[in-house]
């Protein structure tokens, strides 16, 4: 593992450079006030990039982003969590500056199962804390159920469990997405650059393709990490994301091997549902997943905020004192031998 400290060394005039919209500038300046440090962990392809918040002698408290999202969605809410505890919040691969994988090789949400597992050995932990968003969430508890004795809790926002898949579901969907990743793997393979637009287009396309479960003021966030400026167009950006992710390898099965896996979880776990998320696939399967929770899992709480998908990022003060209260209850401190790595 190594440290890029690029984001808290910057001087002042490196983040005036003139080229960059005044809200990349204002996003750095940002993660400088909050002490961020810039992580990279590397795996076999690569290497895994991320944001440290917090002691850095102290084991942090995993964090994983949505589908297309990446660390940045974490950038309002951690500040507003107990300072004592720290947090490592990851761009999946793929994703923000992580790597991507190699071309021909399609992304499986199993495979971030996986994921969790190489940066516990990175980092030789025995057992690891999970907070997630949306596929994050989803990733966080397939991780739960399969490996309950290396993970300590489970905080999970607005998701709960793998897509469930009815009859004729996945014949519909299959083709289609296969069909649409050879084509993502084909442009990818081009090394072109892709299409640009100025930094006002590129919230409009955000705020549009998350049915507006963000905000045009809390999108930068996440754009910090899914652009780069243009070399063809100045003043322009363009998406800087692998291409393939927007197809990946769904897991889905039926609602039966989803309760199964529910049943496997017995260590504390908190879902925070968002009641205005503008996603149906959140809601599909939701109750009867929690009753078969509630039955098995005396740990587990559900809490019910007004608000959109994106609730962490856009309203972070409304599941703060939540997931403080969470934390204050569950979260145990163990000191570490980081300081030397990073």
């Amino acid at each position: 593992m190594s440290n890029n400290s690029s984001n808290t060394a910057k001087s002042e005039t490196d983040l005036c450079t003139p080229d960059l919209h005044p809200m990349i500038r204002y996003i750095e300046l940002h993660d400088r006030k909050n002490n961020v440090t810039e992580v990279e962990i590397p795996i076999p392809y690569g290497k895994i990039a991320g944001k440290w918040f917090g002691p850095k002698n102290v084991q942090p408290i995993l964090c994983l982003h949505g589908w297309l999202d990446n660390c940045g969605t974490f950038d309002r809410l951690i500040p507003l969590l107990p300072s004592d505890v720290s947090f490592l919040a990851i761009d999946l691969p793929g994703h923000g500056h992580s790597s991507w994988i190699p071309d021909g090789m399609a992304y499986h949400q199993l495979d971030y199962v996986v994921l969790i597992l190489q940066i516990m050995k990175e980092y030789k932990w025995d057992k690891v804390a999970i907070m997630a968003h949306s596929m994050g969430a989803i990733i966080g508890f397939m991780f739960t159920a399969l490996f309950p004795e290396k993970v300590e809790f489970l905080i999970g926002i607005d998701a709960l469990k793998p897509h469930s898949y009815y009859p004729g579901k996945f014949l519909l969907l299959a083709a289609p997405l296969l069909t649409k990743f050879i084509e993502a793997d084909q442009r990818n393979r081009e090394k072109t650059e892709p299409p640009s637009y100025t930094y006002e287009e590129m919230l409009e396309k955000m705020y549009d393709a998350t049915f507006e479960s963000v905000t045009k003021e809390t999108a930068p966030f996440l754009l910090q990490r899914n652009i780069k400026p243009s070399k063809k167009f100045p003043g322009k950006y363009y998406f800087d994301r692998d291409n393939k992710v927007k197809y990946n390898n769904i897991p889905g099965w039926s609602d039966e091997v989803n309760w199964d896996l529910g049943k496997r979880v017995k260590v504390p776990q908190l879902t925070i549902k968002a009641q205005d998320s503008p996603y149906p696939g959140s809601w599909q399967g939701f109750k009867p997943m929690v009753e078969v929770l509630k039955e098995h899992n005396p740990l587990f709480q559900l809490e019910f905020v007004k608000a959109s998908h994106h609730v962490h990022l856009t309203d972070p003060e409304l599941i703060a004192p939540i997931i403080t209260e969470f934390l204050r209850k569950y979260w145990v401190k163990r000191l570490d031998s980081l300081v030397s790595k990073l």
